[in-house]
């Protein structure tokens, strides 16, 4: 192949580019799992985490994909046969229902449209009905990297309260931490579902549970099988900074470096900085004439926006256009949007004027393709962010509205 000069632009909504820094931290030597550098570090790692997550309590760490921790999520709190609530706002809600049902539970699953995030007077209405409380978990994604569409766990937490019911609360947010405000304890989450390779800016391979008093008190009489992905020995091999098993040592290595990262910028500066680039990525799919995927402003993602193509238009026929011309990478269609939506990636270790560029790439890619659209939307989003903070104001405002 001839060499293509440059970088490679991977915006995908994950796995996201890694920096210099974690990249760094990485290529170090392995050190020994057993040791007292490595009981440091495993401390430091799970002390810095806490913060991320905005708990108090324990965060456990898993070799494994996101995938991974949605099944120690079910595993731990809950028994077979046990039913599940979950909404179906698109592919990723697919995906953690049909793992619940081949791990032997009942799902209740609620429809959507793949367009709005999970409905909380839904929730509130199915969960008022189940008088017996057979119900035992509500599973939520907060962010759906397939639609670019986030629900909004405090008020879904707010109709479970309004219910009176006592089951769990779980909530994936593989594309959302780290990447827009979360609040495990002040929203009441009984166990938060994440992975390493989005808004922590790590290559995929560690997956997390964040996990409440409630989902611990489950966990001591849940039936179901488990071994590699029990909290109990995880949790006890942790106290002295250990784990049960051989642990991705270098991937640690990254995610301490992860850790620094954002605490040297800030959460809420993380936040913001999501906000104002999904703001402007925004105003140029606006001035494009190109239609979003997510219908609610309440319920706008800032880790991803995904884009619907006019009618007898391929997504991925236009990706490849980008692709082949501009060594950029676009997010796929998932499910039943494939082909019809391309997703921008505008999270992790991202800034204005990748931006800039990304946003220009699709821009020449849409007319080289002979997608229907308006010129400008570059201009827009420059418009827009260099405004800076007044601009942040304004979205935020609208948003509210």
């Amino acid at each position: 192949m001839a060499h293509r000069s440059g970088r490679h632009f991977l915006q995908i909504p994950g796995p996201t580019n890694v920096p210099d820094r974690i990249l760094k931290a990485i290529d170090a030597a392995t050190i020994d799992h057993r040791g007292p550098d490595f009981a440091r570090m495993t401390r430091e790692i799970l002390d810095g985490l806490k913060p991320i997550f905005k708990t108090s309590g324990p965060v456990v760490i898993y070799p494994a994909s996101g995938t991974g921790a949605w099944e120690a999520a079910l595993v731990n709190a809950l028994s077979p046969g046990d039913r599940v609530l979950m909404y179906e706002t698109g592919q990723f809600a697919v995906l953690w229902r049909g793992l619940a049902q081949r791990l032997g539970f009942e799902v209740d699953f609620l429809p959507g449209d793949w367009r709005r995030g999970a409905d909380p007077d839904a929730i509130e209405e199915r969960l008022a009905g189940d008088a017996g409380h057979r119900i035992k978990a509500v599973c939520v994604v907060h962010n759906e990297t397939s639609t670019g569409v986030t629900s909004r766990v405090a008020d879904i937490r707010r109709a479970i309260d309004r219910a009176d019911h006592p089951a769990l609360f779980m909530v994936d947010t593989i594309s959302s931490l780290a990447c827009i405000d979360y609040r495990h304890d002040e929203w009441g989450v009984d166990v938060t579902v994440a992975g390493s390779q989005k808004g922590l800016m790590l290559p995929p391979g560690l997956s997390f549970n964040a996990i409440g008093t409630k989902a611990l008190e489950a966990s001591r009489t849940a039936a179901s099988p488990k071994s590699y992905w029990d909290w109990e020995g995880m949790r006890d091999a942790n106290e002295n900074g250990f784990f049960p098993y051989t642990p991705a040592t270098n991937l640690l290595y990254g995610l301490k470096e992860s850790i620094s990262m954002l605490e040297e910028e800030g959460l809420d500066n993380v936040f913001s900085r999501h906000a104002r680039l999904a703001g402007a990525t925004r105003r140029a799919v606006a001035a494009w004439g190109l239609e979003m995927r997510a219908l609610d402003p309440r319920e706008y993602s800032n880790s991803l926006t995904a884009v619907m193509m006019p009618d007898g238009h391929d997504a991925d026929a236009f990706r490849r256009v980008v692709l082949e011309r501009f060594d950029m990478s676009l997010g796929n269609g998932l499910g039943k949007v494939a082909g019809r939506l391309f997703r921008i990636g505008h999270l992790g270790d991202f800034n204005d004027l990748m931006l800039a560029a990304t946003l220009a790439g699709i821009e020449m890619g849409l007319g080289l393709a002979g997608v229907p659209h308006e010129k400008g939307g570059v201009d827009a989003a420059m418009d827009y962010l260099a405004k800076g903070d007044a601009g942040e104001a304004g979205e935020a405002a609208r948003a509210s509205a």
